[in-house]
């Protein structure tokens, strides 16, 4: 146990405690899912999501989230463990996106650092951002979410006081913060023009190819398929955000070459600053000819995470695009046949490919595909499904010549 306890402080930098609410639309067991996705968060950024608190509220407290008793109780356990180092906490990280005024009171409150789910999504992408576009447009979302909460980062500091004799230069603290805030802003926005109108001309220089973009909840293992599909090393991890930079390869099946691109990927309560910021590394998306929606089907709420990719998308792009959905992961199941006199219900954890192949999911504009990009399991069936749909909107777009140029003409060198 003690060597257990040594290693996760060698991995994670502090302990963090995990604060959410229950209410009417929230219930225990969605609640329940959404702080074991923010631990899972947590971990990806660095730290160790020690203890988990809930509360049962109608609505959040408009000072403090949770009520002043349970506040208090998180307070206790805080400093119960603050005499111990390997169990000390230094964070506390709350489900949903606080206001500058609950911000305030709860660090008073508590003593800690505090996060909400907005700012720990926001530190895992500046950790995750490589190229100098994912790098501004994180920077660009940070200071868009510092904006409003700029009276908290200074309550130190007090305003200066009217009347005879305090009269100063005409500019509090605060007010030079937000001046070199927007500054800093508006530059930003200049450079993404910049970085955008770059990758405009990237994307012109591609050619006639058919664009191929894979899109999906966080961690479903789209990096795995376009590693797979493209024989590239794009970088895919364990970890929540693995990708940030929308990477594009050349791919070719049966002589067919089209493009195929790796996007970020989606989340519950994605803050509004990212989809605004990332919004032209999503313009793979929009320019995409054809979706591939990844889908954990491992996962026990992945119902809930297609919707959330759903409606992320229909905010990027109106307009809709055919789509394979595409679910990963199905050798997470232990797949036994049941004895002949056994009446129990079959369990999903138990269905093998063909009771797969037999649910609503398999009659989904059928497009659908089962596969496991880990085991390599069904790949063939989705490069025949891919190279017939590849080829259907090629052959409706250029007329048969061209068609036969490009197939005949192209390479399968990656396309950056």
């Amino acid at each position: 146990m003690q060597e257990q306890e040594e290693v996760k402080t060698e991995i994670y930098n502090e302990r963090a405690v995990l604060i959410g609410l229950i209410t009417p639309e929230q219930n225990e067991e969605k609640e329940n899912e959404y702080i074991n996705e923010l631990a899972f968060l947590c971990e990806t950024a660095g730290a160790y999501p020690q203890k988990k608190f809930f509360q049962k509220q109608d609505y959040p407290n408009p000072g403090t989230f949770v009520g002043p008793g349970k506040l208090q109780e998180i307070a206790d356990y805080i400093k119960s463990v603050d005499d111990d180092p390997e169990q000390r906490i230094g964070l506390a990280i709350f489900d949903d996106e606080l206001s500058p005024k609950q911000l305030q009171n709860i660090e008073k409150g508590l003593g800690v650092k505090i996060l909400d789910r907005t700012s720990l999504i926001l530190d895992i992408f500046a950790k995750r951002a490589q190229t100098a576009h994912a790098k501004t447009q994180v920077a660009l979302a940070q200071y868009r979410y510092l904006l409003p909460r700029l009276t908290r980062m200074w309550t130190h500091l007090e305003r200066q006081r009217g009347g005879i004799g305090m009269r100063g230069p005409g500019e509090t603290q605060i007010e030079t913060d937000r001046r070199i805030i927007l500054d800093k802003i508006s530059l930003l926005k200049e450079q993404l023009v910049d970085i955008d109108k770059q990758k405009s001309v990237q994307r012109k220089n591609r050619g006639k190819l058919v664009r191929v973009a894979l899109v999906g909840y966080t961690n479903v293992g789209k990096s795995t398929i376009m590693n797979l599909m493209s024989k590239s090393d794009v970088f895919a991890e364990n970890k929540l955000f693995a990708t940030l930079d929308t990477t594009v390869r050349k791919v070719t099946i049966q002589n067919l070459p089209f493009l195929l691109s790796d996007t970020v990927g989606f989340i519950r309560k994605l803050p509004h600053d990212l989809i605004e910021s990332f919004k032209s590394t999503l313009d793979e998306v929009r320019e995409a000819d054809l979706l591939i929606h990844v889908i954990d089907i491992s996962h026990p709420d992945f119902e809930e995470q297609i919707q959330v990719v759903e409606k992320t998308l229909s905010e990027i792009d109106k307009n809709s695009k055919p789509t394979i959905y595409l679910f990963n992961k199905i050798d997470a199941f232990s797949y036994v046949q049941k004895d002949a006199d056994d009446l129990t219900p079959m369990k999903r954890e138990n269905y093998s490919l063909e009771d797969l192949k037999k649910t609503w999911m398999a009659k989904m504009n059928n497009n659908c595909i089962f596969i496991s990009a880990h085991e390599k399991t069904n790949i063939e069936e989705l490069k025949e499904v891919l190279y017939q749909k590849v080829k259907e909107i090629h052959t409706t777009r250029f007329p048969y010549n061209d068609f036969l140029y490009q197939i005949y003409d192209d390479d399968s060198n990656p396309v950056e």
